[in-house]
C-alpha cells in the first residue's frame, strides 16, 4: 500500500516509481452467469456474487444490458460510490436533490451516495428498439467518509485521454489512472481507483503496470485474452471476471496472432480498505447496527433520507407496465 495516498488528497497516481518486472498470478477466473436486475434489465453479475464476495474496495460489478420499458427506478443508497460506464445506447438519472442528467456510449458517471441519496436510473428508448449496455462498479467508501454528502460527476467520452502500444495493436481509453504514459484528467471516486478500457489485436501484448498492493481484477467484454505469469499462460474468453492475486507489479496479456477477432478487457485496481464491510441491499456500512439505523433512516426520512419524503422521479413514471 502506498504511503502518500490520502482519502482527501486523493492521488490516483502512486509516488513510488510503477514497474512491469513481475506479472501478478491468476488467482481465479470464472464466468459472469446473465440474471434478472431492477425492472426487467439483464446483468452479467461477477463481485458480489458467491464467486467473489467483497474484494475490497469493489463490492459489485454487473455488465448490464437494458432494454427499452426497462430500467432501475427510484431506489436508495448509502455508503458507497457507484461508477456507471456506459457502452452503448444512452442512460438519464435522477435524484431526490435536483440532480438530473445523462451519460451517452463512451461517458462515465460517478456518484457517492456518502450518507444518503435516492435517485432512478432509466434508459433511453432507442428508435432501434437496442438495449442501453454498460458496466456498473460499485466500490465501498472509507468509514470516515460514509456520512459525506452525496455528489455527481461526469466524464465524458471525448474528454478521456486515449494511448496506443505495441505498434498501434493495443488501444486503452485512460479513464482513471496511468497506461503508456498517459495519465488520466481527473480524479472522480474518493476511493483510488484505476480503470482501464483495453482494445488488443490479434498479435497484440500488454504489459500494464499497477499500484503494488492494490486488488485488480479485468473483465473481458469481447474476444479471448491470454493472460501470462512466470511462464503460466490462461486464456479467457468473453463475459468472464479475472481475479488477480496481490503479490506483483503488472499484469501481462496478448491476443493469438490468429485470434477472429480483437480482444476487449476493462482492468481496474482499488486501493483496499482495512475495514469490516456489512451490506443489505444498496446499503453498505461497517456494523449490523450501522445496517438498522440505515434501514430506519429510510422508513422515517431522517439523517440523510429527508428529501425522499414524497419524492418521485420523473424518469420513472415513464416505465412500461
Amino acid at each position: 500500500m502506498t504511503t502518500n495516498t490520502t482519502f482527501k488528497g486523493l492521488p490516483v497516481i502512486p509516488d513510488e516509481p510503477l514497474t512491469t518486472t513481475a506479472p501478478r498470478k491468476i488467482q481465479k477466473s470464472f464466468l459472469a452467469i446473465e440474471q434478472s436486475e431492477g425492472a426487467g434489465a439483464r446483468v452479467r453479475r461477477s463481485i458480489g456474487t458467491p464467486q467473489l464476495r467483497n474484494f475490497s474496495p469493489f463490492l459489485m460489478l454487473d455488465h448490464f444490458s437494458v432494454p427499452p420499458g426497462a430500467g432501475f427506478p427510484d431506489h436508495p443508497h448509502r455508503g458507497q460510490e457507484t461508477i456507471t460506464y456506459l457502452l452503448s445506447g444512452a442512460l438519464d438519472h435522477e435524484d431526490f436533490a435536483g440532480h438530473a442528467g445523462s451519460i451517452e456510449a463512451g461517458d462515465l458517471q460517478f456518484m457517492t451516495a456518502g450518507r444518503g441519496i435516492v435517485h432512478a436510473e432509466m434508459p433511453r428508448q432507442n428508435e432501434d428498439g437496442s438495449p442501453n449496455v454498460g458496466m456498473q462498479l460499485w466500490v465501498d467508501l472509507p468509514k470516515e467518509l460514509k456520512s459525506c454528502e452525496p455528489r455527481y460527476r461526469d466524464l465524458r467520452a471525448k474528454e478521456i485521454p486515449e494511448a496506443t502500444g505495441d505498434n498501434g495493436k493495443v488501444k486503452v481509453k485512460v479513464i482513471s489512472g496511468r497506461a503508456y504514459d498517459t495519465d488520466s484528467l481527473k480524479e472522480l471516486a474518493y476511493t483510488p481507483v484505476w480503470l482501464l478500457d483495453f482494445t488488443v489485436q490479434p498479435g497484440g501484448h500488454v504489459k500494464q503496470a499497477l499500484p503494488k498492493g492494490w486488488n485488480a481484477f479485468a473483465y473481458l467484454l469481447n474476444g479471448t485474452t491470454i493472460f501470462s505469469s512466470e511462464g503460466v499462460s490462461r486464456p479467457v474468453p468473453q463475459y468472464h471476471n479475472v481475479v488477480f492475486g496481490t503479490a506483483g507489479d503488472s499484469i501481462e496479456a496478448t491476443v493469438e496472432e490468429g485470434a477472429e477477432t480483437a480482444s476487449r478487457f476493462i482492468l481496474v485496481a482499488g486501493m483496499p480498505l482495512d475495514q469490516p464491510i456489512v451490506q443489505y441491499g444498496p446499503f453498505v456500512v461497517t456494523s449490523r447496527d450501522e445496517v438498522v439505523q440505515a434501514m430506519t433512516d429510510y422508513q422515517t426520512h431522517s439523517n440523510g433520507f429527508e428529501r425522499a419524503y414524497n419524492w418521485e422521479s420523473e424518469i420513472g413514471k415513464n416505465m412500461v407496465h
